[in-house]
This record gives C-alpha cells, sequence and structure tokens, in this order.
C-alpha cells in the first residue's frame, strides 16, 4: 500500500489541475521509467505515451466550467493566437456556456504553443483540452504535430442529473396535484419475437452515419440536400463539396407551384445551449408553478411629467426611462407586500417559503440568444438614478453576452417590459422560479377619463397617460388577495411617483 501511495501521488504531482483551467502535461524520461518498473498498467501506459512524443515542458489548458450547470461549451473568437504571450487576466478564448458568452480570462502566463479547438467547435466538454501552453523562450514550432490524442484526448460529457426533478417541482411524484411531475410508467416486459437478422456483419453506428465533416453537413443543410441520399465520391466514400453541388432528387421531379427554383423551403436553426435552457426553465415554470394573473389600468400621467421635469434638470448627467420608474416602483410595492417578494424552496426533503428582507429586481432583456434577466440589487437602497445607470450597463453587457453568473443569477422579483412595442397593449409573463412574482408592463395608451365639470355643470372628458401592469403571481406562494393587494400598492405608487422619492 505504501507503494502505490506514492506512486498515485507521483503521478498527481505530475497531471495535476493548475485551478480547474489548466493540466501540466509532459513526464520526464527518468520518471516514466520509474512508473514502468512498477509494473502499473494505467500510468505506465500514459506516461509510455507522453515520453515518444518528446515534446518539451508545456501546459495543456481546459475547457473551463463557466457556470454551476455548464457541461459543456462552444467555442466562439481565439482573443490570442499562436506565439502570443498571456498574461494572468488576459482574455484568451470566448465561450458560449448554457447562459451566455462569456470572456474565458486565463490565470497563467506564458506563451500560446498550440490551439486544439477552432473557433465554431459546438458542445466542447469541461475538462477537453483546447490549447497548449509553454515558458516564455520555449520552442512553439515543436508543438506543430500535437493533438488532442497528445493530451489525452476529449473528455466525454457529463450526462444530465435527473435528480432535480423532483427536488425542484412544488410535490412529490404520484401526489395527485398537476404539478408534480409525472411519475414514471412502469413497461411491460418485451415479447419475444423472431429475428429477422441478414446474417451481414454487424456495423456500428459510425459505420452507418455518412462520412461527412462539419463544414458540409452545413452546406446541405442550407441547400436542402438529405446527406442520406449521397454516395460521397471523395476517398473512403467521404461526400464532398462537389457532391452536394451536383445533387439532383431521383426522378426529376418538378418543384411545387409558387416554389422557387433550388431555394429551399426552410431553415434549419439548431438551438444554441442557452435557448435549450430557457426553453426547459420555461416549460418546468409552467407545468410546476401553479400561475394566475391580475391586470390593472394604471395612470402614469404624474410619473410622465415627474421623468421629463427630471430629465431637463440633469445637465446631461442621466437620462431616466419609464423602466426605471418602473423597477423602483416595483421595489417599494415588493417592501410595502413581502409576501409577493417570496420564493418557494425545497432543500433536504424540507418545503419552505422564503420572505426577502431586500429586494433584487430581475429586468428581462432581449439578446440575440434569448432572454436573459440581469439583476439590479438593493434597489429600495437605490436612487432614481443608480437605478438607470444599472439598468442601462446590465442590458448592454447582457445584449453582448459579457455578464457574470452572479449577476444574472437569483434575484427575488421579476419586471418585464414590452412597453417599447406600440402594438403590445398588455401581456402575460412567465414566473421566473424559484421567484414567485413577475410584473409584466404594456405599452402606454391615451385613455378617455371623465374630467371637472364644467362651470355650467356640463360634464368633460380628459385625456389619460395609462398602462396595464399584468402581474403573474405562483398560487404557492401568493395567495389571491395577496397578489391584489400587491397590485394595488404598485397602482398607488406608479401613480404618485413622488413616493419614489421619498
Amino acid at each position: 500500500m505504501p507503494a502505490t501511495t506514492t506512486l498515485l501521488a507521483r503521478a498527481g504531482g505530475q497531471l495535476s489541475f493548475r485551478g480547474s483551467i489548466a493540466l501540466r502535461g509532459s513526464l520526464g524520461a527518468s520518471r516514466c521509467s520509474e512508473f514502468a518498473a512498477r509494473r502499473t498498467p494505467a500510468f505506465g501506459a500514459l506516461a509510455r505515451y507522453y515520453a515518444s512524443k518528446s515534446f518539451p515542458p508545456h501546459t495543456v489548458v481546459s475547457m473551463p466550467a463557466l457556470s454551476p450547470t455548464m457541461t459543456a461549451g462552444n467555442i466562439g473568437a481565439w482573443q490570442k493566437k499562436v506565439g502570443d504571450s498571456i498574461a494572468p487576466g488576459d482574455v484568451l478564448v470566448e465561450i458560449e456556456t448554457d447562459k451566455a458568452q462569456m470572456d474565458f480570462e486565463f490565470q497563467e502566463e506564458g506563451v500560446i504553443a498550440k490551439i486544439l479547438k477552432e473557433s465554431g467547435e459546438k458542445d466542447v466538454a469541461v475538462g477537453s483540452p483546447i490549447a497548449v501552453l509553454v515558458e516564455e523562450g520555449e520552442d512553439v514550432s515543436a508543438f506543430e504535430s500535437f493533438s488532442v490524442e497528445d493530451a489525452g484526448g476529449d473528455k466525454a460529457p457529463a450526462g444530465e442529473s435527473k435528480q432535480g426533478e423532483a427536488s425542484e417541482a412544488s410535490e412529490p411524484p404520484k401526489s395527485g396535484s398537476g404539478t408534480a411531475p409525472p411519475a414514471k410508467e412502469e413497461e411491460p416486459a418485451p415479447q419475444a419475437v423472431e429475428s429477422e437478422s441478414s446474417g451481414k456483419r454487424l456495423e456500428t453506428a459510425l459505420d452507418r452515419q455518412p462520412a461527412v465533416s462539419p463544414s458540409i453537413k452545413k452546406l446541405a443543410l442550407e441547400k436542402g440536400v438529405p446527406l442520406s441520399s449521397i454516395k460521397g465520391s471523395g476517398k473512403g466514400g467521404k461526400i464532398t463539396k462537389e457532391d452536394i453541388e451536383k445533387y439532383k432528387p431521383a426522378g426529376g421531379a418538378p418543384a411545387a407551384a409558387g416554389a422557387t427554383t433550388g431555394a429551399p423551403t426552410y431553415e434549419d436553426t439548431p438551438a444554441t445551449s442557452m435557448r435549450k435552457v430557457i426553453a426547459n426553465r420555461l416549460t418546468e415554470s409552467f407545468q410546476q408553478n401553479p400561475h394566475y394573473f391580475v391586470a390593472s389600468n394604471i395612470s402614469v400621467t404624474k410619473l410622465l411629467k415627474l421623468r421629463e421635469a427630471l430629465n431637463a434638470s440633469a445637465d446631461g448627467k442621466y437620462r431616466l426611462s419609464v423602466n426605471d420608474f418602473l423597477v423602483k416602483a416595483v421595489a417599494v410595492a415588493a417592501r410595502k407586500v413581502p409576501a409577493a417578494n417570496s420564493s418557494w424552496r425545497e432543500d433536504g426533503g424540507q418545503v419552505m417559503i422564503r420572505q426577502h428582507n431586500v429586494v433584487d429586481v430581475s429586468v428581462a432583456v432581449a439578446t440575440p440568444v434569448g432572454l436573459m434577466t440581469p439583476i439590479v440589487k438593493n434597489v429600495n437602497a437605490l436612487g432614481l438614478q443608480s437605478v438607470s445607470s444599472q439598468v442601462k450597463d446590465l442590458g448592454k453587457r447582457a445584449r453582448d453576452g459579457k455578464l457574470k453568473p452572479e449577476e444574472y443569477q437569483g434575484g427575488t422579483i421579476t419586471i418585464s417590459n414590452m412597453g417599447m412595442n406600440a402594438a403590445v397593449e398588455r401581456f402575460t409573463a412567465v414566473i421566473n422560479p424559484p421567484q414567485a412574482t413577475i410584473v409584466a408592463i404594456g405599452t402606454t395608451q391615451k385613455v378617455a377619463v371623465p374630467g371637472e365639470p364644467l362651470e355650467d355643470g356640463t360634464p368633460s372628458v380628459e385625456w389619460d397617460d395609462q398602462i396595464v401592469i399584468t402581474g403573474s403571481f405562483d398560487h404557492k406562494v401568493v395567495d389571491g388577495v395577496v397578489g391584489g393587494e400587491f397590485m394595488k400598492e404598485l397602482k398607488k405608487v406608479i401613480e404618485n411617483p413622488l413616493e419614489l422619492l421619498l
């Protein structure tokens, strides 16, 4: 046992991770001989493999886990190229995670000797080698033939955990509630069937797939060409660009009436990791959280006048938007009705409702890759100018994919504003779990309301600027009367906006 412990410790020292992103490679020849002499098959084979390549000392940079749920990522634009020096804190490469596109800030210094994963590579598992780093002054050209296999090969992506399905649900399976996750049905025992084997050699999945590169797959998708119908003319039956260009449908059937000759009738766009996460989260939210909705017509005439006055006196230091006022108003209403600023929690078999003492407002922002909700934290302690500055900064960085995980994970209540679209009078929003409340803001409209009677007693009509705000509430946490009370307080503070300055 002591010898084995010493061996593993030495092997671990040679293959240890630098933080969570780098792996030290290249075992010395003397240590390889020592490993071989001890006759440990796993480490011995690895040591001889590295020794046979004779690469100088180097560090293998691995795909990092940039969010808690990330198991794989897509390679974006490299900010460094082979031969470039890198210092701690420099951005090495952009990586699309399951949440956003983020900068991978490297924490080592050295020189880039080899890039193992080019821009555009998809679903690279966490821990897989993506680049090679050497010390200053080392010969970079010695790594021209270095491959992923030389770094130990790609890692297999971790399977998705199923444990969260029941733990995050409002009730356990078989509870009889429509919001609980469905119980797994027992499958009947398989029936015996007569074999239909042809007697030919068994083929692997790779053998059955057409030999095609990712670029050819993309070209075939753009042109609407079914790869299964093409016999490759390249080496080993590989499908080439010329095969795609020359493809003609069997039978030469004429194009349907009104269709453009040669142009595909549809376009498929692969879902990004972020889009998949959004889809799963929203589906689970609507299935597991019993939504109910409360709408209110709210006058914003005074708010618009206050906004105009404050912006006129700002001397260009700031420019407040209607949304800035609404973010602040939601926080004020949440403090007056704290039950709406709560969340449903399940931890270690214990179910609880957590009532938050601060109001962190998640602000829904549309980005090129999907909806994100950056958080303006502790809004009650901020003035309108600070709220406005943070909303603008977070919104810009969300659209650029530059948010840090802690800037969009969490929050206690959410606001979603589509008021900038004049066609959206009102809408309902899906709750952002584990939060229990989200408010949806429609566009501003002119509404006729009764005015002061004229001197002769004739009724008069005035025009009022109004918006429709719809609150979505999780009935597990917020009862109907509480949701109504929250909307009442929200209406009061918006229609009397000077209270926001108190």
